[in-house]
């Protein structure tokens, strides 16, 4: 491992980065501004580095934020973030999966920045009020609150239970096998009667610009011929990787009771360039 905090702590910060941000693009570019500001810094007088990297991460990431937020006001269809090819043992860690996984992500998406922020430093990565106050820029007293705020509004819109690894796993495969031999009594079957289908194509990809409701609809848009389809893991979860004429989609879903709930289909090719290499990810 390199002596330099920052290569050392790397995976962690874009990790940070990452669920703050929604894209890796972005994670990236906040940490290459990250690295420059560090190469600045005398880090012998720095008593606590990782602690340190966090909080210039989360102030490079809040910035970059509050300038997104006005360009995805002008997105075409739904946002959705980008997913990331993991390897299995993302999954291994439960709390990490949970806090990359794209149904949470979506809900940090309507947070504001700040919120954002402190949900994600506190919940996921367990950082004190005091550190956290001093990387948003408000007092520590101020952040409980955020905090809790953010708590009672992620907690409202998450699935409203979580599922083992393995059932998560038989239904997506049972999903992905409708889809493959386009079953369409099986893919009725496989979905929660209100299933939400929510597609994001960027205006680049055919997609729902709006969210579908109900099994029937969201059959009729999956039950298609000609699809190559094949199971992958993203965001420390069992997902689906679908091809029809040339225009890949990624497919995270939710379960609940055994059946799909929701299902996030991201088709803008601008989000799909990183399916070939396993994302390093770490708490």
């Amino acid at each position: 491992m390199s002596d330099d905090p920052f290569v050392a702590h790397r995976n962690l910060l874009f990790t940070v980065a990452y669920e703050m941000l929604g894209t890796a693009a972005d994670a990236e570019d906040v940490l290459q501004e990250s690295w420059l500001r560090w190469a600045d810094v005398d880090a012998s007088q720095v008593r606590d580095p990782r602690a340190y990297l966090v909080r210039m991460v989360t102030r490079q990431a809040l910035n970059r934020l509050r300038t997104l937020a006005r360009s995805r006001e002008d997105y075409v269809g739904e946002w959705l973030p980008e997913p990331l090819l993991t390897s299995p043992d993302v999954a291994e860690d439960v709390e990490l999966a949970e806090s990359v996984s794209i149904a949470l992500l979506t809900v940090l998406e309507t947070l504001g920045p700040t919120e954002r922020a402190v949900f994600v430093l506190r919940e996921v990565f367990d950082m004190p009020y005091g550190e956290i106050a001093e990387a948003v820029g408000k007092s520590a007293a101020a952040v409980r609150q955020i905090a809790r705020r953010a708590r009672e509004h992620v907690a409202a819109r998450r699935p409203r239970m979580r599922v083992s690894r393995s059932e998560q796993q038989t239904v997506v495969e049972r999903f992905l096998a409708a889809l493959r031999t386009g079953q369409v009594q099986e893919l009725m079957e496989v979905l929660a009667p209100d299933v939400v289908l929510i597609a994001d194509g960027g205006g680049l990809a055919n997609a729902a610009r709006a969210p579908l409701h109900g099994a029937e609809l969201v059959v009729a848009l999956l039950a298609r011929p000609d699809r190559v389809v094949s199971a992958v893991w993203l965001n420390g979860a069992p997902a689906g990787r679908i091809e029809v004429a040339g225009q890949l989609a990624a497919v995270s879903l939710v379960v609940e009771n055994g059946r799909v709930t929701r299902i996030h289909a991201v088709a803008n090719p601008q989000k799909l360039t990183r399916l070939d290499e396993p994302a390093e990810l770490a708490r």
